[in-house]
């Protein structure tokens, strides 16, 4: 473990004041809602100006000092640019965000936004629907410090329109007293034990794709009659009283309370679990392989051109690998940043050896995307997961 002394200001207000996303937003852990509002705002600002930068992200997914209510690595980039930098934590959902904002973008008015960040397949969608700005590479040259394997996407193959902000990988979490053998197998997932007290993430891509993993299909080439029969399953245990319930990030109240004793969830909430519980939960990928996907900074159509340049900065300034280590410190998601690594280590060394943040290349090789779909299967698909949940 580093020594306090031999950590930057910023490092230490982050690794010292780490707190879960469940205990802020169910208002403990010294940040209750109205603490959450002052520092984060209720929604996107109409008031754009020419030395700011308007930024919409998930709740909390950006290094936070509970003390002093900010964000370090942000109030470091106001103080290198001049930029006021204006922080939404307004994500909960992505169609849920899109639908806010999905009338103004085909209007081409002013969204409160000049950064947004949707999930990959979300980002596509964006993009055909040409609701976002190309970068100007010259504004981006951290752009080349992105990780080989995230550098070349379908839906944006020169990266051109989106960088990734943070990667986000699903499998297996547990309760270790509940299933001391662990879980990487659906048949593990589903022992005795566990009937009654299973979580499966609201997600679609996450869940069917650990699913279809599972039973052998490749997530890059997947048929609709085989996510069907994937939805299929996942409905029959539904109805069989196996799965308790489909969630978003409140999956691990359910876990903490004992209420769940087995998901399918996420790694970066696995991991804050497990170190806030001694050990209590643990996550493995499955021996089938499990997803990863990725959080997407995106320019939309509607910034103005200030917005757009003071955004192209923001989005430089997160590519530098020192300034990706101390948010990864804080977020345990999968850090997209080349040289990030090494630069954890001089901020907290334990950290830099975890596959949670920084996975091997064995590691990576049994993580799978899955694959963009078309329009009309978005809606036949999300349709049918949505009715399989009982919706």
């Amino acid at each position: 473990m580093a020594t306090e002394n031999s950590l930057s200001p910023e490092a230490r207000s982050i690794l010292g004041s780490r707190i879960s996303r469940r205990a802020v937003l169910a208002g403990a852990g010294g940040l209750g809602a109205a603490g959450l509002l002052a520092a984060c705002g209720s929604g996107g600002d109409s008031a754009s100006s020419a030395n700011s930068v308007r930024w919409g992200n998930w709740p909390l997914y950006l290094d936070f000092d509970s003390d002093s209510k900010t964000y370090p690595t942000l109030v470091k980039f106001t103080e290198q640019t001049g930029i006021d930098a204006k922080y939404f934590e307004d994500y909960n959902d992505n169609d849920e965000f899109f639908g806010k904002v999905q009338a103004q973008l085909k209007l081409g008015e002013d969204i409160g936004y000049d950064v947004v960040t949707p999930t990959d397949w979300m980002a596509a969608r964006w993009l055909r629907l040409g609701y976002t700005q190309k970068f100007d590479a010259a504004n981006v040259p951290n752009k080349v410090n992105i990780l080989d394997s995230l550098a070349a996407p379908s839906y944006d193959p020169m990266r051109e329109s989106s960088l990734t902000w943070q990667g986000i990988m699903s499998g297996f979490g547990w309760n270790t007293e509940k299933n001391p053998k662990g879980i990487r197998t659906l048949d593990d997932l589903f022992a005795p034990q566990n009937k009654g007290k299973i979580v499966v993430l609201t997600e679609m891509r996450d869940t069917i794709g650990v699913i279809l993993l599972a039973q052998g299909v490749d997530l890059s080439t997947v048929t609709e009659a085989q996510f069907m029969n994937a939805v299929d399953f996942m409905a029959k245990k539904i109805a069989d009283g196996w799965i308790r319930g489909v969630k978003g990030n409140e999956y691990a109240e359910d876990l903490t309370s004992g209420d769940a004793t087995a998901v399918i969830g996420w790694s970066g909430d696995m991991f804050i679990l497990a170190s806030e519980n001694k050990g209590k939960f643990d996550f493995a990928i499955p021996e089938s392989g499990g997803t990863i996907s990725g959080d997407n900074l995106m320019i939309p159509s509607t910034a103005s051109a200030a917005g757009k340049a003071n955004a192209e900065k923001l989005i430089n300034y997160y590519y530098e690998p020192a300034v990706a280590a101390e948010v990864a410190a804080y977020v345990n998601y999968v850090c997209p940043v080349k040289g990030a690594q090494a630069e954890m280590e001089k901020i907290a060394p334990e950290l830099a050896t975890s596959e949670y943040i920084f996975p091997t290349e064995k590691t990576a090789s049994r993580l799978h995307v899955f694959r963009s779909l078309t329009p009309t299967e978005e809606t036949t698909w999300a349709e049918a997961f949505q009715k399989a949940q009982g919706n």
